[in-house]
């Protein structure tokens, strides 16, 4: 049963995975579906207090809810939506994040692998309405799901969260001094932290002295540099925002060495304060980072140290941290265009989307 268009609507927000410290993909979640972002549509977020608890709201609650509440819409912006909430059709709104639940099996946990990526699966067989990160992801759901599916992009807006703004600028670099290199993010397989150790261990082999410190909880998965870490590594674990902000003032630049990201939200939090970014070459990094970074083949250390060397050398680094932060004004511009489109679809429906060849993915 769907309202006349323009009428408010209910909306119920599954938040029943979260409990305790959020994520940055639970926070990129969190803003955009925020009750003061959706106005004057009601948005009513629903919890649990336990896994049993997520579980049963996940499969059978929220459909119950569906079917006591039938103008309702229903949205999914953490884990994939049950197998009954997927046919409620296109009162079912998935946000898709990444695809490497079903694209990268070997770096999934068990538990991704037992419950998230079935459902997942299911969702994109049989969803009638995603929306998306950036259109890396955009383009990965579309080869996945039906050609009649709605694929919308919906970037998310990318806030000072750490409060790097003020930053003047990132410490100088000096020839003879370590090259402070700043990565974050878990520890597990998709981070390939190996790659970077191996891309600073020949940095110093090189000739170039370098540190890198990692910002990051250990997560599933064998780590064997955690039981002997190298001289060079600092890991710092988790860290308050006070923490990070200190951090990225002594880093010369982040490093991600990721085999996969739907967004990679870090890289572009941190050019809020005009930190210079070293990402990998790829279609997800290119789009989010636009010309502000300089991209490199984790996969191929020595190459990789070789270029970044040439880079510092170059003036490199003065480059990407002024444009930094007009990337990261780049990126927030595109994703209050979504974000104003998404409010159309609110109220209009798929047919807001009708002419609008730069906000969906075609099939």
């Amino acid at each position: 049963m769907n309202p006349p268009p323009g009428t408010p609507r209910r909306i119920y927000l599954d938040q029943t995975h979260l409990r305790g410290h959020v994520t940055g993909i639970e926070r990129v979640a969190l803003d955009l579906f925020a009750p003061e972002s959706l106005a004057p549509h009601t948005v009513i977020p629903l919890r649990s207090t336990s896994v049993p608890r997520m579980i049963a709201a996940q499969h059978l609650g929220l459909p119950l809810r569906a079917l006591a509440d039938p103008a309702a819409l229903f949205v999914f912006p953490g884990f994939p939506p049950g197998p009954l909430s997927v046919l409620l059709g296109t009162r079912c709104l998935t946000y898709v994040h990444d695809t490497f639940l079903l694209t990268r099996p070997a770096d999934l946990n068990w538990k991704s692998r037992a419950y998230m990526a079935p459902s997942f699966a299911f969702a994109l067989r049989s969803g009638r309405r995603f929306f998306v990160n950036s259109r890396t992801t955009g383009e990965a759901v579309r080869a996945l799901c039906a050609p009649s599916a709605l694929v919308a992009l919906l970037r998310p807006a990318v806030r000072d969260v750490f409060g790097l703004a003020d930053l003047v600028r990132p410490p100088a670099f000096a020839p003879g001094e370590p090259l402070r290199i700043l990565a974050i993010g878990t520890i597990e397989p998709r981070k390939d932290y190996p790659a970077a150790l191996a891309l600073v261990a020949a940095l110093i082999a090189a000739g170039c002295p370098a540190e890198l410190h990692v910002v990051g909880r250990v997560g599933w998965g064998r780590h064997d540099f955690l039981a002997a870490p190298p001289p060079f590594l600092s890991l710092h674990g988790y860290v308050d925002d006070a923490g990070l902000r200190a951090l990225v003032g002594r880093c010369h630049l982040l490093l991600s060495t990721s085999k996969a990201e739907g967004l990679g939200l870090p890289l572009l939090e941190v050019q809020h304060g005009g930190l210079p970014v070293v990402a990998p070459a790829g279609p997800v990094f290119t789009e989010v980072l636009g010309s502000s970074a300089l991209f490199v083949d984790p996969a191929d250390p020595d190459r990789a140290a070789a270029d970044l060397l040439a880079f510092v050398r170059t003036g490199g680094l003065d480059r990407a941290a002024r444009a930094a932060r007009g990337n990261v004004a780049r990126w927030n511009d595109l994703a209050a265009r979504d974000a104003e489109r998404f409010r159309r679809f609110l109220a209009q429906g798929k047919t807001a989307y009708a002419d609008d060849l730069e906000g969906v993915i075609d099939a």
